[in-house]
């Protein structure tokens, strides 16, 4: 529990999104969680992933993989 709000941060999740909007930001971290293993498995930088996928570094770097 966060003593300066008084709830736990799934309470207030449940409060402010739906459940399916809870569900796509789960999944969206799991994918993005699975981009970054795999990129650092490769032993790619962000750059490199840019030149192989042709995905602009900038939109890489925005969504952290």
């Amino acid at each position: 529990m966060n003593k300066a709000i008084g709830q736990k941060w799934e309470e207030v999740e449940k409060e402010l999104f739906t459940p399916e909007e809870i569900a796509e930001s789960d999944l969206r971290v799991a994918v993005i969680g699975e981009q970054i293993k795999a990129r650092n498995e490769k032993g790619l930088s962000q750059r490199e992933l840019s030149s192989l996928s042709g995905i602009a570094p900038n939109v890489i770097t925005r969504i952290k993989i």
